[in-house]
């Protein structure tokens, strides 16, 4: 075999490694994107009255309250929301890590998006917000402000009635005026155009 033929098959042979790598590679992008389309991290405050279900981006999936936020003053539940929020995006993020680890065999990826969302959003990488604060029980002697009267039951509020209908007035039509039949002068006669007439 000539020297060119051996380049040739030695290029040949380099597009086909090449080609087979880019092949695995999309199929581990493939696998990884849709992991990370599917991480999502529970948490729960301590006492249970808040729960919180973020996404890949941190987003907020689901917000639950248990009856025991009644028990809490308003400030101590934004404290707790908030916590249990920064605790369920902390959760959902080492998830999206891992993936990542799993896929590329490092999270030099993923850190290269976290900063350029951070310089370019102002996110911040969510990171595990501490202890969970203490919720502060409601005195039965402390006055209800208006923010706690929102969990307060009241009576449902009957609907305002629908108004009137307004009639809406028609404007009078325009008369129609119609043109004359044009006049046709010649005769009609009728002829059987299937007769032989004899011809």
């Amino acid at each position: 075999m000539s020297e060119f033929a051996q380049q040739l098959l030695r290029r040949i042979e380099a597009i086909d490694t090449a080609a087979a790598d880019s092949r695995r590679r999309a199929e581990v992008y493939q696998r990884m994107s849709g992991e990370l389309k599917d991480v999502s991290a529970k948490a729960v405050s301590p006492d249970g009255a808040v729960t919180v279900v973020a996404g890949a981006g941190g987003e907020v999936k689901t917000l639950l309250f248990s009856d025991r936020i009644r028990e809490v003053t308003p400030a101590a539940l934004a404290a707790m929301v908030m916590h249990t929020l920064g605790v369920a995006r902390a959760a959902a993020a080492r998830q999206q890590a891992e993936v990542v680890r799993r896929g590329l065999g490092d999270t030099e990826h993923l850190d290269r998006v976290l900063d350029a969302d951070e310089k370019t959003f102002g996110d911040e990488r969510p990171a595990h917000p501490g202890p969970a604060p203490v919720p502060v029980p409601r005195h039965e002697e402390e006055p209800a402000g208006p923010a706690d009267r929102l969990f307060d039951e009241q009576p449902p509020v009957p609907p305002a009635p629908a108004p009137a209908p307004v009639p809406i007035p028609v404007p009078p039509r325009a008369p129609v005026t119609r043109r004359p039949a044009a006049r046709d002068d010649e005769p009609f006669e009728e002829t059987d155009l299937f007769a032989d007439g004899g011809r």
